[in-house]
C-alpha cells in the first residue's frame, strides 16, 4: 500500500454561492498542511443569485462547517421555511401545501399514509396537513426549534431557510478566507491543458496571470467555463419534459411579516415563486417562451407582487438539463455550471451541497483514480435524475385550461416516474432507492396534493384495530394543533432570537 499523492492546489473558477459554498466546506482539507485552495472570481460577472429558498439538509451543511446558526439567519437576513404552498397546479383556485417532516406515526409497520387513506374515505379523517406539525405550524404562521427529546412533540419540527443568497455567498467568503482560502481578482480568458492527458494544466487570466492547479472546481454559471468551455463535455437537454427557458427575477418590499413558507403559485405560462426575507420579499416568474412573451411576463410578475417592486426584474435564459458527466478528468462542476432544474423545490442549494459531499467522499488524489470519476458522475447523474422527475410530477397532473398546462398534462414521463406513479395509484406505496433526496412523505404530500390517488390502501391496514386507528389519528392531530398554538408566531420568533443585522 502506496500514500496518496495529496492534492497540493485546488482552484476554484467562479465566486457567488457555489463557489463559496465550496470554499468553505474543502477549506478543511487545508489542516493537512499540503493542500491550497484558491478562488478566482470577478466582480465584472454577476451572479444569478435567484436560489434564495432551502430544503432542510442546509442546515447538516451549515453544522459541518461549525456556523451558529442566528448569527447565520441575522447576517443573511433569512426567514424560516416549513414547506412549499403550490397555488393553482392542480387546477385554478386549488392550494395544497408540501410540508417538511412527517405525516404522523407508522403503527406495526403500516405507514400512516394507509390509515388516512383508509378513514379520509370514510369521512372519519380531517385534512392530511392536520397530521404533520410542520404543516399546522406553517397554516398558523407559528416557529419554534425541534427538541432533542423524541418523546417530545417538537422533535417533529423539520425545517429549512430562506436568505439572501448574495449575503449568503459573503458570509461563507467570510468564514473561508479566515481558514485559509485565497481569493484572486480576475477574469479567466484561457484554460490550457496538458498534451498528455487532456487535464487542465492551470487558468489564464486577463492580465496576464496563471494560476495553476491539480483539481479545478467550475463554478462559473451556466457558461461552464472549465467544463464545456475547455473540455467539452457535452449537455444532456430536458426541455421536453421542463420545457420552462426563462425566468424574470425581482425584489419587492414586504408587505407584512414574513410566512414561513414559500409560494409556488401556477401561471398561464408557468409559475411564480415568493420567498419572504426579513429586510425584502424574492419574486420571479419562470415561463415558457413559446408560450409568452417577455414583455407580458415582466407585466404578469410585476402585476402580482405585494409589495413595490425595489428594482426592475432581471431575465434569466436556461436549458433544462444537466452536464453528461459532472467531475470530468480534474475538473468538477458545480452549481448551474454542472445543469439546470428549475427552482420548483428549492434544489439549486442543495444540489451544489451535494455535490461538495460526494466530492469529499471521493475525494482524489493526484492520480486521479478513474474509479473515483465514475462514482461521482453515477451518483450525481441518479440524485439530478430523481429530481427531475420530483419536479415533472408537479406539472403532469393537472386540469389547467391553457395550452402550456395542458401540453404538460399530455407529456410522455420518464419511465422511472411513471413507475412510481403507477405503484402509488395502485395501492398507495412508495419505495425510494439510494440517496433519494425527497422523502415519501414528501412524495405523499405531492402525489395527493396533485389529485393522483390510489385505488384502494393497504389491506394490512385492515388488520389493526380501527376504534385504535381512529383514536391515534383524533389524539394527533389536537396534539400537533395545541403544540402550534403554544409557539410564538414568525415574526416574533425571529425578532426575538435572530434579527437581520448588517455586517461592517
Amino acid at each position: 500500500m502506496r500514500p496518496p499523492d495529496t492534492i497540493r492546489d485546488i482552484v476554484i473558477v467562479g465566486g457567488g454561492t457555489a463557489g463559496w459554498m465550496a470554499a468553505a466546506a474543502l477549506s478543511r482539507l487545508s489542516g493537512n498542511g499540503v493542500t491550497r485552495i484558491t478562488l478566482v472570481e470577478s466582480e465584472e460577472i454577476g451572479t444569478v443569485g435567484v436560489g434564495e429558498a432551502t430544503i432542510p439538509p442546509i442546515r447538516a451543511f451549515n453544522a459541518l462547517l461549525g456556523l451558529d446558526e442566528d448569527d447565520f439567519v441575522a447576517r443573511t437576513h433569512a426567514s424560516f421555511k416549513l414547506g412549499i404552498a403550490f397555488e393553482g397546479w392542480t387546477r385554478p383556485g386549488h392550494r395544497y401545501l408540501h410540508p417538511f417532516g412527517s405525516f404522523g406515526f407508522d403503527m406495526e409497520a403500516v405507514k400512516f399514509h394507509q390509515f388516512w387513506l383508509k378513514l379520509s374515505s370514510q369521512g372519519l379523517a380531517g385534512p392530511l396537513d392536520d397530521y404533520n406539525l410542520c404543516a399546522v405550524m406553517a397554516h398558523k404562521g407559528r416557529f419554534a426549534r425541534p427538541s432533542a427529546d423524541p418523546a417530545s412533540v417538537l422533535s417533529q419540527v423539520t425545517y429549512a431557510f430562506h436568505f439572501d443568497a448574495a449575503l449568503y455567498a459573503a458570509y461563507l467568503r467570510r468564514h473561508a478566507e479566515a481558514r485559509g482560502v485565497r481569493r484572486v481578482e480576475g477574469k479567466v480568458t484561457g484554460v490550457p491543458l496538458r498534451a498528455e492527458d487532456g487535464f487542465i494544466d492551470a487558468v489564464i487570466l486577463a492580465d496576464g496571470r496563471r494560476i495553476d492547479g491539480d483539481l479545478f472546481i467550475d463554478c462559473s454559471g451556466f457558461r461552464g467555463l472549465l467544463i464545456e468551455g475547455a473540455l467539452h463535455t457535452g449537455y444532456e437537454d430536458w426541455t421536453h419534459w421542463l420545457p420552462c427557458d426563462r425566468a424574470l427575477a425581482v425584489p419587492s418590499a414586504n408587505a407584512g411579516p414574513p410566512p414561513p413558507y414559500t409560494r409556488a403559485m401556477a401561471r398561464e405560462a408557468g409559475w411564480q415563486w415568493r420567498i419572504p426575507l426579513q429586510h425584502r420579499t424574492g419574486n420571479g416568474y419562470v415561463y415558457c417562451s413559446r408560450d409568452i412573451d417577455d414583455a407580458r411576463a415582466a407585466e404578469t410578475l410585476l402585476a402580482n407582487l405585494e409589495g413595490p417592486a425595489l428594482a426592475d426584474p432581471r431575465m434569466l435564459r436556461f436549458t433544462t438539463g444537466r452536464r453528461r458527466r459532472m467531475w470530468n478528468r480534474n475538473c468538477v462542476a458545480l452549481g448551474l455550471a454542472s445543469g439546470f432544474l428549475e427552482p420548483l423545490e428549492s434544489t439549486s442549494i442543495h444540489l451544489v451541497q451535494a455535490g461538495i459531499s460526494k466530492l469529499l467522499a471521493l475525494f482524489p488524489d493526484r492520480s486521479f483514480d478513474p474509479a473515483h470519476e465514475a462514482a461521482y458522475n453515477r451518483l450525481s447523474a441518479m440524485q439530478f435524475e430523481q429530481v427531475r422527475d420530483f419536479i415533472i410530477l408537479h406539472y403532469l397532473a393537472n386540469d389547467r385550461p391553457e395550452p402550456f398546462w395542458r401540453r404538460a398534462a399530455a407529456m410522455v414521463v420518464p419511465d422511472s416516474l411513471a413507475e412510481k406513479i403507477a405503484l402509488f395509484r395502485a395501492g398507495g406505496r412508495l419505495f425510494r432507492f439510494e440517496d433519494e433526496l425527497f422523502s415519501e412523505n414528501s412524495w405523499i404530500a405531492v402525489l395527493l396534493g396533485q389529485d393522483i390517488l390510489p385505488e384502494r390502501w393497504d389491506p394490512v391496514a385492515d388488520t389493526i384495530d380501527p376504534r385504535l386507528v381512529r383514536h391515534n389519528l383524533d389524539r394527533l392531530r389536537s396534539l400537533f394543533a395545541r403544540a402550534a398554538d403554544a409557539m410564538p408566531d414568525h415574526g416574533s420568533f425571529i425578532a426575538r432570537h435572530c434579527a437581520a443585522r448588517r455586517d461592517p
